[in-house]
């Protein structure tokens, strides 16, 4: 049967529709019109088959709604089944270390031989990183100073170290922290010749990580590296949400634009020009924060988890659409 044989060629081993008019001495449109009726005879059937552990449904209508050029949402750890030991994580926890094995797939889509690789300080970034397998040839660079600089080998440097080794190109690490006592120290440091290099490279980033957080203890690495006071002040600013230690309030509007000056950390004005930003973050406990950093306009596609999902499809009034707002390097 022609048909068959037509389908088998074109599905099966690889041929284009003009190698298989020149071996059956048809137009390539003939092709076309026997794949076309192979399939409404149910000649041929195509099964997508999407990863258990991924809910496509969600991620679609996550996608939709805040006009994510990428979203994939994971199933959260409390609508996994129960660890040995019967013990079922809380509902507003996320697993950070699925979501960075997630991250590492998406990304070894996205980025491409020749990009220049950002990551910003983040858990979710850090296991991202660990979970690399394969990477076109790229140079990766450090977009924020670290948490710790006592840990910074087994942080966001070594993460950076990492995606460079796995993809064969250059590393730029920042050993620096990510928050200064001031904007004068913060500032010396910036003009260090190994941070200032790391600093040249941002305006060539084509690809960045990011991480989110609440604007609550243990959430969010920048609140926790604040005094009292200085968290009382940014709270009664409205801050909801920290994401490469630029604050958020609830509609995504940049506040304690006077924090970024003591912070080693990538700009926010820069971190928009970058053509894929790729946020990393999930949990109950996250929802409203990834909602204020996703209107915010900064973020281009997303990874999360069902119980971020639920909350931020039932938002109202979701705000920018950033990947609708950024041009598309590709020129679509």
């Amino acid at each position: 049967m022609q048909a068959a044989a037509m389908a088998r060629r074109f599905y099966l081993e690889g041929k284009s529709k003009i190698q298989i008019a020149e071996e059956f001495g048809v137009s390539r449109f003939k092709v076309a019109r026997v794949l076309e009726t192979a399939l409404e005879r149910d000649l041929v059937r195509i099964e997508i088959r999407v990863p258990s552990e991924l809910d496509a449904e969600r991620s679609d209508a996550l996608r939709a709604r805040y006009g994510l050029r990428h979203a994939v949402v994971v199933e959260s750890p409390a609508d996994a089944p129960p660890a040995f030991g019967g013990q079922t994580p809380p509902e507003d926890a996320a697993d950070p270390e699925n979501l960075g094995e997630v991250a590492a797939d998406l990304l070894g889509e996205l980025v491409a031989e020749g990009d220049v690789l950002g990551l910003a300080w983040g858990r979710s970034t850090i296991h991202m990183a660990a979970a690399l397998h394969r990477l076109p040839p790229c140079t990766v660079v450090q977009l924020t100073g670290v948490y710790d600089a006592g840990t910074a080998d087994r942080g966001s440097v070594e993460a950076v170290r990492r995606a460079a080794d796995v993809a064969g190109g250059e590393a730029h690490p920042i050993y620096a922290p990510m928050l200064l006592p001031d904007s004068a120290t913060a500032e010396a440091l910036r003009r260090q010749t190994g941070i200032a290099r790391a600093f040249d490279y941002f305006d060539k980033v084509t690809v960045a990580c990011v991480s989110i957080g609440s604007w609550e203890p243990g959430v969010s690495t920048v609140y926790d590296m604040l005094t009292d006071q200085e968290r009382e002040h940014y709270a009664s600013l409205g801050a909801a949400a920290e994401m490469s230690a630029h604050l958020f309030d609830a509609e995504g509007r940049r506040i304690g634009r006077d924090l970024g000056e003591r912070c080693i950390t990538v700009e926010a004005d820069r971190l928009r020009r970058i053509p894929e930003v790729v946020a990393i973050a999930g949990g109950r406990r996250k929802a409203a924060a990834i909602g204020a950093v996703l209107r915010s306009g900064l973020v281009t596609s997303l990874v999360t988890d069902t119980a971020a999902a639920d909350h931020l499809l039932l938002e109202t009034g979701p705000g920018p659409r950033p990947a609708l707002d950024r041009a598309d390097p590709d020129g679509a």
